[in-house]
This record gives C-alpha cells, structure tokens and sequence, in this order.
C-alpha cells in the first residue's frame, strides 16, 4: 500500500509540464547553492553598456527578461518550439525580437551586429559567435560543468552522463581558436539540496539529459531508495558546477 501511494504522488509531480526555463513549481523543495559570481548582476551591466545584444537559447525568456530595458537592437533565439510563444509573450512587450533557431552551427544574424552575445546555460559555436560579433565585442556565458554537475545524482540512477565535454577548459580551448581573446574565467563547485523525492521527479523530467529514460515506474526501486535515505537525513545533496567565461573579440 505505502509503493502504491508513493508512486501515484511521484507520479503526480512527474506529470507537472515544465514550461520554459522556470523551475518555480520546485520553490522551496529544491535549493541550490550559488557561485561566487552573479551572472544576472554582470549580464545586466553589460546590457545596459551595449547598443546591440543577443540571447542565446533563451528559454522562455525567464532570465534575459530582467535584464530590460534593452537597446534598440535586441534579439533572443530558441530552439525548442514550445518555449518560441512563451519566449515572445515575455519579450516582445520589453523591445525584444524573437527568432527560431534550433542550429548553433549557423545562426541566422549578420556578420558583426551585435557588441554583445549572452549565453546562459546554452549551446556555443563558437566560430559563429565571432562571426556575429563587432570588434570589441562581448561573449559573456555562464556553463553547467558537464562534466562535475550532477554526476552523484547520474550514477545514483546507473546512468551515464551526457555534455560531460562542457567544461572551463575546453571552452577557453574553443573560443581561443576561434580568435577572442579570455578576460575573465572562473569555475565552481557546489550543493543542491532537494526537500523531497518529487522533486527529484520534476527536476529530472524537466532536464531529461541528466538521466535519460527517467520514469517513475521504471526507476521506482532507486526512488524508494532515495526515499529511504531522506527519511534518515532528512534532505538529499548531489554536486553542482559551473563556469563563467568573458571574452573579447580584438
């Protein structure tokens, strides 16, 4: 009878549709420990001193949107089409143009039109950024490690874990190569602390990379687990990990 209840309340939170970029639904039963940077802080100064930007995969515009008001030429693209209307609805009203874009590999801007190029957890071509990039101007990007984020959580399920390749360095590699000089780089290392198992459900339906195939019924007996160990310690922590890149192009 307990298996039962607990599978149709995993279940419930499972069938939860993540909109977007927003994890609000996890207010309170999810909590993240923060870098020693603020990348919506800097971002947001670094607006402010451009006249052209762009927001890579933006999401639903969730962050980007606090970064207004924005210059006259300001753009977002997304690749994944149900976040393109929530995208607009967010950013059309602040002056933002929305495009559809789901290649990294050839963006659908000009060469050199913009000063400024964000990248909050996004994909990089890092050619193509150059490329979009006026002399003088700024990538600025914040990273999951893919290679350090999360990895307790992946092996806990047996799983193997995808984008390990993004880290600090071979970034740095990448946009060295492709002619922009590192101002800035930093990486960090941290703890999320989830307040219940349904939680872990949403978050790991909601970033189906992380551990791919996730199904409550499927994964039921490592979610007791996980259960188990909640009651004894009353939260469950996994790793955390990112990196900041600023760069210039000459």
């Amino acid at each position: 009878m307990k298996d039962k209840k607990l599978i149709e309340k995993w279940k419930e939170d499972e069938k939860v549709v993540f909109k977007g970029w927003d994890f609000s639904y996890l207010k309170g039963r999810l909590i993240e420990e923060n870098p020693p940077w603020n990348y919506e802080k800097k971002a947001k100064l670094l607006v402010r001193k451009s006249s052209s930007v762009l927001d890579m995969e933006t999401g639903g515009g969730e962050i980007f949107s606090k970064f207004a008001p924005f210059p006259k030429n300001a753009k977002a693209y997304e690749g994944y089409a149900p976040n393109i209307p929530i995208a607009k609805k967010r950013l059309e009203p602040l002056g933002v143009k929305i495009i559809e874009c789901a290649n990294p590999k050839k963006l659908p801007f000009n060469n050199e039109e913009f000063d400024l190029v964000l990248n909050r957890h996004g994909a990089i071509n890092a050619k193509e950024i150059f490329r979009i990039l006026k002399p003088k101007g700024i990538f600025f990007t914040q990273q999951v490690t893919g290679s350090e984020d999360s990895m307790d959580l992946v092996k806990t399920f047996g799983a193997k874990r995808k984008f390990s390749n993004i880290t600090l360095r071979l970034y740095k590699e990448k946009l060295l190569s492709a002619g922009f000089k590192i101002k800035e780089s930093e990486k960090w290392k941290g703890k999320k602390f989830f307040r219940d198992v349904g939680a872990i459900v949403y978050y790991l339906k909601a970033i189906p990379w992380i551990v791919e195939g996730f199904d409550v019924e499927k994964n039921f007996s490592t979610l007791k687990k996980l259960q188990k160990k909640l009651e004894e310690e009353k939260e469950l922590k996994f790793d955390t990990a990112k990196f900041l890149i600023l760069a210039e192009k000459p």
